[in-house]
């Protein structure tokens, strides 16, 4: 076990030593991520090494959620002064986030020349 862990914490740390060193907008661990993917693209046998200890991470990640959770009734102060915006903002944001994923869908089906099913009338 300490060697699936050693893999997974190793390409932890050289994706944020590369996210640092190079000031990245992006995240070290998803460095990491992306460097791990490739090694199990490359070398096939790791996948096979990491695999029970990243399924056994996995099936306690609900885990990571108690200290948000933590957090957010610590501040509650902060959430009721701030909620009404908010939620606004939640909201709004995934209406966005809903309305750029129709459109891109939209202008990739029209550059894949993909033309609608036409339908039957009702009678």
């Amino acid at each position: 076990m300490i060697l699936p862990i050693s893999i997974l914490l190793m390409c932890q740390l050289i994706g944020e030593t590369v996210a640092r060193g190079l000031a990245l907008p992006v995240p070290g661990p998803v460095l990491g991520m992306a460097l791990l993917l490739a090694g199990c693209i490359v070398w096939p046998k790791i996948a096979e090494i990491v695999m029970p200890a990243a399924q056994g991470i996995l099936a306690h990640l609900s885990l990571l959620f108690i200290p948000a959770g933590v957090g957010v009734i610590s501040h509650l102060d902060v959430l009721g002064s701030a909620g009404p915006v908010l939620l606004v903002v939640l909201f709004a944001s995934t209406a966005l986030a809903l309305i750029t994923g129709v459109l891109t869908f939209v202008a990739v089906a029209r550059l894949c020349g993909d033309k609608p099913v036409p339908t039957e009338p009702q009678p």
